[in-house]
């Protein structure tokens, strides 16, 4: 599994094996609790585990081996995980009858000579867990994330079983982009094509907010005054109707953001908002265009149909462009720079559109793989 999909494998029975064999303070500390078949203390295990996984930043994810064994740990290890800005995708239990387990066990002593596995320990650990590890099952069972896998067979019968259930949730794996760039750099339409291709759902807060203006509810009230104006619409409007909209995540590939985030705070806004469905930005796609080339469009959109009350005036679009300047472009310092990329707002609207597939669907391939 660690060799296919790139993980970081961290199984705390060898990491403290490891503590025993070199003679550490913590070594000679677990080695009498292991001997007992008894779980090591907490704290040890969220220290050395947090360094792992901070020394290994170029893997795709963690593979975790005997971690958490209690109904604590799997809530020390939600917090730990959000701390890191991530979450546990999947919790698999081998399934495996206690006789061909006690079994294993006595052979694996004879052959690794193990302290643990002799026949008083095994069924201390065993009762051990059926005390104080099932209950992690029920935890992830709660949360939709246990999947429990037949442990018998051949290593490659059971390794076909785990990689099925892997790559069905690889295949869940939300795909959401910020589009971003200046009022008028073209956002919406390349937007709403890359949407229909990829089956993302577009979420515009620009027209959001206007149909709530149109259908003169209390939100609509309440931002006409800053989109008359060309200002940012508050926080918690835009919060409200974003959470409406990212409420069902099912029949869809993700989420794909246009006019949101618009300043630094509503940056990490989005990334709670994510979180509350596990998952995160996956790409931030930026548009650069000239300030002028802006304004022309802004003012031909005046013209036509699709024009906007903010296109209306020469001073509200240049208004606009200056909080832009000022304020949206802060954005793109709260992502990875891994994470951006940057075409030329400028060019042909159908290549744009092509170097932009290009893009979204390496990293499908990168976000799935």
């Amino acid at each position: 599994l660690v060799k296919k999909y790139n993980l970081t494998y961290i199984s705390t029975g060898e990491i403290l094996r490891n503590e025993i064999e070199t003679k550490t303070e913590i070594g000679e500390e677990v080695k009498k609790i292991i001997e007992r078949g008894e779980l090591v203390d907490d704290g040890i295990i969220v220290k050395i585990i947090e360094n792992i996984i901070k020394m290994q930043p170029d893997s795709n994810g963690i593979l975790f081996d005997g971690f958490p064994r209690t109904y604590a740990q799997a809530y020390i290890l939600e917090g730990l995980l959000s701390r890191l800005n991530t979450s546990l995708s999947c919790f698999l239990s081998l399934e495996v009858p206690r006789d061909e387990l006690i079994s294993r066990m006595l052979k694996r002593g004879e052959t690794e000579n193990r302290s643990d596995d002799q026949i008083d320990v095994i069924e201390n650990r065993l009762n051990e867990y059926n005390k104080k590890t099932l209950p992690v099952i029920d935890f992830y069972k709660e949360r939709n994330k246990c999947y429990k896998i037949d442990g018998l067979g051949s290593v490659e019968e059971i390794f076909a079983r785990i990689t099925g259930v892997v790559e069905k949730i690889l295949a869940q794996t939300l795909i959401n982009i910020v589009f971003f760039g200046v009022p008028g750099a073209g956002k919406g339409t390349q937007a709403k094509i890359i949407a229909k291709k990829f089956n993302l759902k577009y979420v515009s807060t620009g027209q959001l907010i206007r149909k709530e203006i149109e259908n003169n509810t209390e939100i609509g009230k309440t931002a006409k005054p800053y989109m008359d104006s060309g200002d940012i619409v508050p926080d918690d409007i835009a919060i409200k109707l974003i959470e409406r909209e990212i409420n069902d995540p099912s029949n869809i590939n993700g989420y794909i953001f246009k006019g949101f985030p618009s300043t630094l705070v509503q940056a990490y806004i989005l990334s709670g908002l994510l979180k509350k469905i596990n998952s995160s930005v996956s790409l931030v796609i930026e548009l650069k265009t000239p300030t002028n080339q802006s304004l022309k469009r802004l003012s031909a959109r005046a013209e036509t149909k699709e024009a906007r009350i903010y296109d209306m005036s020469a001073d509200i679009i240049m208004h606009r462009l200056d909080v832009f300047e000022k304020t949206t472009k802060k954005v793109l310092d709260f992502y990875n720079p891994q994470k951006i990329k940057s075409f030329d707002g400028n060019i042909d609207d159908e290549l744009l559109t092509k170097q932009a597939f290009e893009v979204i669907e390496n990293t499908f391939k990168e976000v799935r793989k």
